[in-house]
């Protein structure tokens, strides 16, 4: 009877993710394709928030410190809401419950509002502009009173002040706190998985009730959101060094 033939390598280490680790490593290294989707597809909806949101926020931060009547008190009351509920109740009433207008689902708008990708921008966009109205507010009302004062010695006009001087040294300032709220935006991300969205979480779903895992999936989604937040880290870490050089000491 002939001797059967020694199992390779990659058999062993299948059979060892298989029967023996914790984690079924293979499996998941098997579906990285459909992780990568997800990847993909969180990226593109954090970026695109953060840069919509970036946008918005800063004009409605110029508004609230500069204490503007009627708009400045309309301003706080949007980032009162949006601060004040969670994501994923603001992303269930724009993705279910707009739709429950009849005047809403004849409009123009129900091109887009029926659409679970763009209502997930949507809340996604306006819940970190909120947020980053008032870290760039707190930016500009933590600038030196002289610095101001100077600019309007130089014959700066009030819009010269704020491109020149207040929205420079705001954002420096407010860079240390935005970074936190880039990394929040990117966790909170995980609820668009909850409409239907394969993102990094919703992979990990697919790929749990696929094979009817109990946490695979989960850990996989798990280390590629550590593997961003390390990326972003390190990457709001040298933009601080950058633009916070001047402070460093200086050797004599």
């Amino acid at each position: 009877m002939a001797e059967e033939a020694a199992p390779s390598l990659l058999q062993i280490i299948r059979d060892f993710s298989e029967n023996t680790s914790p984690i079924d490593f293979v499996l998941i290294g098997e579906h990285w394709p459909l992780f990568l989707e997800g990847l993909g597809v969180t990226l593109i909806l954090v970026i695109l928030s953060l840069v919509l949101g970036g946008l918005l926020s800063l004009p409605l931060a110029v508004a609230r410190a500069q204490r503007t009547p009627i708009i400045s008190q309309i301003i706080w009351g949007y980032v009162y809401v949006f601060r004040g509920t969670p994501l994923l109740v603001q992303l269930y009433l724009i993705y279910y419950g707009v739709g429950q207008f009849e005047a809403i689902r004849e409009s123009f708008l129900w091109v887009v509002l029926k659409d679970a990708w763009w209502c997930t921008l949507i809340a996604f966009v306006l819940n970190t502009a909120a947020y980053s109205t008032e870290i760039f507010r707190g930016g500009i009302e933590s600038i030196p009173f002289g610095e101001i004062e100077a600019a309007k010695a130089c014959g700066m006009s009030s819009s010269q002040r704020v491109r020149r001087i207040i929205l420079p040294s705001a954002l420096r300032r407010a860079l240390p706190a935005y970074s936190n709220e880039v990394i929040f935006m990117l966790h909170g991300s995980v609820v668009a998985s909850t409409v239907t969205i394969v993102d990094i979480l919703g992979a990990g779903r697919l790929l749990n009730s696929k094979y009817y895992l109990a946490y695979e999936g989960f850990i996989a989604a798990a280390i590629i959101y550590m593997l961003l937040v390390y990326v972003m880290t390190r990457g709001f870490k040298l933009w601080e060094g950058k633009w916070h050089a001047h402070l460093k000491p200086r050797e004599a």
